[in-house]
Formats: structure tokens, C-alpha cells, sequence
């Protein structure tokens, strides 16, 4: 099909359907973000005392449930274990986040600075940076170190986000996105976890949907207008991103904090069915909508293996 000049058109459907206009698409979200955005300073009780005996995340979420460990262990050592891990999930949502910030600073650099496509960026970016500072804040308040990213990969996501495609950088925005968005969607509304964990866990859920429509559109339409070559390494660097993620998704050091021999620790999560199960339930519907735009396919397809998030 042609335009009345001659030119070729872009394909207006996928696989999922009509692809959205982009503008049509921001206009929304940023008229979403009006109605419903957080100041985590002032919307969270910061001040409030932590209760005696509530846990920091469900305990069905906490990477050795159900292990040989867990059960040897007493109730409040599975408390504990639970307030580290909820400190390196933080850790881990801070690091990616400075990486996504930059990335949509690398994606709208080029375009309409006053299209509503760039403004709902800008917003975005700005989201980011609260939920950065909400959570450093909830570490400080849980009185554990931070639990930064092994050096190896640390560096590597420096290398990535400098070499991303557009394609590469929102499917690197759903995997960091998606899967943590599942557990805080069960965890707000748990009565047995800390009101200040739900409340942020809650900031979080409202506003990080309107993140995942707009990497989602956005990857949809790339993976229909974007050069083979673009597609292709955006496969294999989605399948690396989805393997890093899950290694770095509870730190060690989180394991011997909490009075456990990281490497047994380690080993357990790695055996568990139920934790194989919760990271497969976390990444399905990410999983599912990446096969059905073809953004599994090929060798990027060993590495999510390889990850233990493809079922």
C-alpha cells in the first residue's frame, strides 16, 4: 500500500491489533498523570513507627519460601529475611530506574520537544526520579544497607544503555517494569505486610501502569517499523536483559545480612519450584506480549531460558 506521494506507508496493525496514533496515546497518559500522581514526602507516614511483628513483604514473594531453609527457620528470622530483600528489590528498582531515565533521555532527544509524545517522557522521567528518592528513603527507614548490582553488571548496563536501540530500550523497560509490578500489585493490599511497604508498593502500582502503556505501545510500533537488523538485536539484548534481572533480583549479601549462608541460601532459590513458579507467574503476561510481537524469537529466546522467566 502507498501514500498519494509514492512513499510507502507504515504498517498500521500488528499482530495484537490497530497500532495506537502516538500523540493520541500521550495525550492520554499525561491527562492520567494529572489526576493521579503521588508526592511520596508528603502522601506516605513516614514518621509512623514500624509494627512489632508485620512482615516487609508476603511471605509467598520471599525468594525461600517453601525451601528446606525457610522451614528450619523461626518466624521472625523469615521477617528479617523478608526486610532485606525488600531493601535489594528497592536497590535494584534504583539502579534500573537511573538506567531508564537515560534511556528516555536518548529516545526523545531527536523528537518534537513540545509534542505530547516528549511531554509524557518528561513526565515519566520525572516519575522516576520520585520513586528513586521513595525508594532509598524506605531503605533508610527499614535500617538496612543498600545492596547495590554486582560490579560486572553494573558496568555492563553502562554499556547497554549507551548502544540500546529504541526497541531495546522500551523491552528493557517492561522486563525491569512488569514482573515487580505483579508482586507489589499482590503486596499492597496485604494486610499482613507494613503499612509504610504497602503504601509505597501502592505509589508504585498507580503510576508504573501508565509506564508499561506507553513502553508498550511504543515497543509495538517499533517492532513493526524498525529495520530487520533493529529487530534482531533487539531479541538478544531483551534475552540478556531478562537474564541479568534475574540473577540481580536478590542480592547475596541480603541472605548473609539476614543471619543465612548466602551460599546455601543461593542454592536453595535456585532449586525451588515455588520460586521458579512466582518468577514465571511475574513475567507471563510480559512474556506472552513479547512472543506475540515476535520479540522471542531466535537466540534471545536461550537467554530468557537461560533466565528461569520463560515458562
Amino acid at each position: 500500500m502507498t501514500t498519494v506521494t509514492g512513499r510507502p506507508s507504515r504498517p498500521t496493525h500488528d499482530a495484537l491489533g490497530p497500532l495506537r496514533d502516538r500523540e493520541e496515546v500521550a495525550r492520554k497518559l499525561l491527562a492520567a498523570s494529572a489526576r493521579h500522581s503521588f508526592d511520596p514526602d508528603r502522601d506516605l507516614d513516614w514518621d509512623a513507627p514500624l509494627t512489632a511483628d508485620g512482615w516487609y513483604w508476603p511471605p509467598e514473594l520471599v525468594s525461600l519460601y517453601d525451601t528446606p531453609l525457610w522451614r528450619r527457620m523461626s518466624r521472625e528470622q523469615r521477617r528479617e529475611l523478608s526486610r532485606h530483600e525488600v531493601a535489594s528489590l528497592c536497590s535494584l528498582g534504583i539502579w534500573f530506574e537511573i538506567i531508564l531515565t537515560q534511556l528516555l533521555a536518548r529516545h526523545i532527544y531527536d523528537k518534537p520537544l513540545t509534542s505530547h509524545h516528549v511531554r509524557y517522557a518528561l513526565t515519566e522521567i520525572a516519575d522516576e526520579a520520585r520513586h528513586s528518592m521513595m525508594f532509598a528513603r524506605l531503605i533508610g527507614k527499614l535500617g538496612t544497607p543498600d545492596y547495590p548490582v554486582p560490579r560486572r553488571y553494573h558496568n555492563l548496563a553502562r554499556f547497554l544503555k549507551t548502544v540500546s536501540t529504541p526497541s531495546g530500550t522500551f523491552a528493557a523497560t517492561l522486563i525491569g517494569e512488569e514482573i515487580l509490578d505483579w508482586m507489589q500489585r499482590l503486596t499492597f493490599p496485604d494486610e499482613r505486610v507494613q503499612p509504610l511497604v504497602r503504601g509505597v508498593t501502592r505509589i508504585h502500582v498507580v503510576e508504573e501502569a501508565r509506564h508499561v502503556r506507553y513502553a508498550r505501545e511504543e515497543l509495538r510500533r517499533r517492532m513493526v517499523s524498525a529495520p530487520r537488523w533493529e529487530r534482531g538485536l533487539s531479541r538478544i539484548s531483551a534475552g540478556e536483559t531478562a537474564f541479568v534481572f534475574s540473577v540481580c533480583f536478590i542480592s547475596p549479601a541480603a541472605y548473609a545480612n539476614a543471619g543465612l549462608d548466602p551460599h546455601e541460601a543461593v542454592a536453595q532459590v535456585r532449586a525451588s519450584g515455588h520460586r521458579r513458579e512466582v518468577m514465571q507467574s511475574g513475567a507471563r503476561r510480559l512474556t506472552d506480549f513479547f512472543d506475540d510481537i515476535g520479540l522471542l524469537h531466535g537466540p534471545g529466546r536461550r537467554l530468557w531460558r537461560a533466565s528461569g522467566l520463560l515458562a
